[in-house]
């Protein structure tokens, strides 16, 4: 095997130890810049005004647009790829890197093979964002786009299991190998914890995200860990409300919603499932990003308070605030709880997104956004929530699980151990092992 380039350990994810100076973006030490944390030592997270969310509980919303590629979804690539890597699995000398994805994994993917010296695909779908193609062949990634947008993803499974038949091929399998969901328990559950400390009671009430691969969701898993109260709820667009009711359908937001319940999905951990219409999130963005002025006047706000939100937040994260503000409503918490949940990408790859709506939609007025912000930030259905702690409800969301991955060679009593927390626990442990691997590893290279 060759020599790869020396990337971070879970650990060194969580608290980097100190940053290097970099020489552009593609500078390799980037790869040590995979981190929740800023420089200045904190967790980048933002906390959302009151008169914006409407409800008393604190709206911790942490930022992944810092991250290097610009999503935190490079993170799971990475650790995906550092794992292979150290099982002697993946060679730089050897293999083509594959990302499956709806985006921003596939971004990552691109960004962390281009660093690491890999020729990278990313297979996803046709309807996507434009941005998010330009990214990936900025990145030196070759796209092989599949029929359909997010909700046909598994037509990219489908792709993807072409690609297998040559073992030159070393897919970063996000929606069904456990480092994405190691990553997100250990490095985003840690940091979610963190950002929540400072506020309120410093525990966290409720942890809300939209499941794409459902990585993001085992940062639940850890935090149920230090706080066992705490509600996890899982959203997901009313248009393909596939954990809700088993619903098929398209929509428009990307990067979630992909008909299927995920391999790595722990739903032992979810407690509630939430369905948000996909044009409120698309709206939603607009009104922060296009009009903060108007909804600063709308709220009684001083000129200028909403600005520090402009450039954070990607139509999922609009989802996920949407579902997070719902959520504190839904379970009534007060002005002392926190309820954190991801924005995964920033505003910069949904530009093509807002425009398409004003084209089929037409443009905002003040009046229109009066109504739009009253309907998409105050409205609440709360027939659009489900409670899936019932016995009935893990085994109907298991059954999902079923019929999708024993299509995909996964045999029953496999995912029969996934109904137990031990076998979730038992892959959480072995980070411990596989740093004290990578510091080895890296000791010898240096040699």
């Amino acid at each position: 095997m060759g020599k790869p380039i020396a990337g971070p350990t879970y650990a060194e994810m969580l608290n980097p130890a100190a940053l290097p100076e970099l020489e552009g973006e593609l500078d390799p030490r980037n790869l040590f810049c995979i981190s929740w944390r800023a420089p200045e030592g904190h967790i980048r997270h933002v906390v959302l005004p009151r008169e914006l969310t409407g409800v008393e509980a604190n709206i911790v919303v942490m930022t992944g647009c810092f991250f290097p590629s610009g999503s935190h979804k490079v993170g799971p690539a990475y650790a995906t790829l550092m794992e292979g890597e150290l099982a002697g699995e993946i060679d730089p000398a050897v293999n083509t890197v594959i990302g499956p994805s709806t985006g921003n994994f596939g971004i990552g993917t691109a960004y962390v093979a281009k660093l690491k010296g890999y020729p990278a695909v990313v297979i996803m779908p046709e309807e996507m964002s434009a941005e998010r193609y330009e990214r990936i062949r900025r990145y030196g990634g070759t796209l092989d786009l599949t029929p359909g947008s997010e909700s046909d993803v598994i037509l990219v499974l489908e792709r993807t299991e072409q690609y297998k038949r040559d073992p030159r091929n070393k897919v970063l399998a996000q929606f069904e190998l456990l480092p994405n969901y190691r990553f997100h328990r250990y490095v985003t559950g840690r940091s979610a914890l963190e950002a929540a400390a400072g506020y309120g009671n410093g525990r966290v009430a409720a942890f809300v995200s939209a499941p794409g691969s459902a990585g993001t969701l085992a940062a639940g898993d850890e935090i149920k860990a230090c706080f066992p109260d705490c509600a996890i709820c899982a959203l997901e667009p009313r248009e393909c409300s596939t954990l809700f009711n088993n619903g098929r359908g398209t929509h428009r937001i990307e990067g979630i919603g992909d008909k299927m319940v995920t391999l790595i999905h722990n739903v032992l951990a979810t407690d509630y499932v939430m369905r948000i219409h996909d044009e409120d999130c698309v709206l939603g963005l607009e009104l922060i990003e296009r009009r903060p002025a108007a909804l600063e006047r709308l709220l009684g706000l001083a000129p200028g308070a909403l600005h520090r939100l402009a450039g954070l937040f990607g139509v999922s994260g609009l989802c996920n605030i949407l579902g997070a503000i719902r959520t504190a409503g839904r379970l009534g918490l007060g002005r002392g709880d926190n309820v954190v949940t991801i924005a995964t990408d920033g505003f910069d790859r949904y530009r093509s997104v807002l425009a398409n709506r004003e084209q089929r939609l037409g443009a905002l007025d003040d009046a229109t956004v009066d109504a739009a912000f009253a309907r998409i930030f105050r409205g609440f259905d709360a027939a659009d929530v489900l409670d899936v702690r019932p016995l009935a409800e893990k085994r109907r969301l298991f059954a999902y699980k079923e019929q999708v991955w024993t299509g995909f060679g996964y045999t029953l009593p496999y995912l029969e151990k996934m109904k137990s927390q031990s076998f979730w626990d038992t892959e959480y442990e072995a980070i411990a092992r596989i740093d004290q691997k990578l510091c080895r590893v890296r000791a010898a290279w240096d040699c």
